[in-house]
């Protein structure tokens, strides 16, 4: 892994820009994306640049199972207000939240993910280590799948919702098995919150119960953390400050 130290979350905004930037130009058709407040900063530096994905590809992450692509909580309407308004791809695949058939929905979007391999996948990272949607205990050989969601992720995600009732149990999730499929990977993390899962995905033991510490097995990662989220680190762990 390559570790990059930013002094807050603006500067890890243009740090991943510089990721995404790169990766354009080196060629980049497929942008694999995530949601949440960690991405924001990257993809107000995106909406504010000069770069052109009007023929590029994005996939993401993950849906609320029940809400659709109109519902404001939805994550699909959160891609649309901070990057594909201002920013559009050719393609946007998010899963369908009002699918039927979930078995079938799952494969649809697995399928997806095979016909258009992600050149960088963007991901934020769980209090408890979870990597999109796949909380501890997922197995690593998962792919697209149905996920009940666990009681640590609804209290993270109830700011988002006027009630906590209102938050979504379940969710489509990319598995552990098509992320890691990605050429390359961007994970990004911010806050003393965030410091265990930290260490414990870059220097612990590789274990389902640390979804995140499966990424100890992938040739091409950057992490990008501000100070407070570096914070459990040992000294053994080589890192590179960005100056911007």
């Amino acid at each position: 892994m390559k570790i990059i130290k930013v002094k807050d979350q603006a500067m890890g905004g243009q740090a991943g820009f510089a990721q995404f930037k790169a990766a354009l130009d080196a060629g980049a058709t497929t942008f694999g994306l995530a949601t949440g407040s960690t991405p924001i900063s990257i993809y107000e530096q995106l909406t504010a640049s000069d770069v052109d994905f009007s023929d590029k590809t994005s996939i993401n992450l993950d849906e609320y199972v029940g809400l659709g692509p109109d519902d404001d909580q939805s994550y699909r309407h959160f891609m649309q207000e901070h990057l594909f308004d201002a920013k559009p791809f050719a393609k946007s695949y998010v899963p369908n939240g009002l699918a039927e058939d979930a078995d079938a929905e799952v494969k649809r979007y697995e399928n997806i993910i095979d016909e258009n391999p992600i050149d960088l996948q963007l991901l934020g990272l769980g209090i408890n280590g979870h990597i999109g949607f796949n909380e501890p205990g997922t197995p690593f050989t998962e792919p697209t799948h149905k996920v009940a969601l666990t009681q640590s992720t609804i209290d993270a995600n109830a700011r988002f919702f006027a009630d906590e009732k209102d938050v979504p149990r379940y969710a489509y999730s990319m598995g552990i098995a098509s992320i890691m499929k990605s050429k390359n990977i961007l994970l990004v993390a911010y806050g003393e919150a965030k410091a265990a899962a930290v260490a414990a995905m870059v220097e612990g033991q590789v274990t389902e119960e640390m979804p995140a510490s499966i990424l100890q097995k992938h040739d091409n990662v950057t992490v990008i953390v501000d100070e407070a989220a570096a914070g459990q680190l040992s000294g053994n762990v080589e890192m590179t400050d960005f100056a911007g």
